[in-house]
């Protein structure tokens, strides 16, 4: 079974920038659109942002202007660059890999604290 791995979470200060990846262990076969969602405590988790395979972005109306999708297709690799960081950016940031006919895998997540 493939497994994504996210990294690149932290504590940063408001205004600050980090930039989160996400690897696949292997080849995730039928691969689509990737994404970030998020899950701050007690509360639901949220779509970030989503980027195709042609590399079509979509985005959180809160992060737009700050945030930015991209992916590597020939690594399964996605990042998220995230700057003005806001204290209401905390939370758990997970990966997401959708797949035509299949269902879709999920990173274990990755926690970004942003806080003076």
């Amino acid at each position: 079974q493939v497994q994504l791995v996210e990294s690149g979470g932290g504590l940063v200060h408001p205004g600050g920038s980090l930039r989160l990846s996400c690897g696949a262990s292997g080849i995730i076969s039928r691969l689509s659109a990737m994404g970030w969602y998020r899950q701050g405590q007690g509360g639901q988790r949220e779509l970030v942002a989503t980027i195709g395979l042609g590399g079509s972005t979509n985005y959180a109306d809160s992060v737009k202007g700050r945030f930015a999708i991209s992916r590597d297709n020939a690594k399964n690799t996605v990042y998220l660059q995230m700057n003005s960081l806001k204290p209401e950016d905390t939370a758990v940031y997970y990966c997401k890999a959708d797949r035509y006919g299949f269902r879709p895998i999920w990173g274990q997540g990755t926690p970004v604290t942003v806080s003076s």
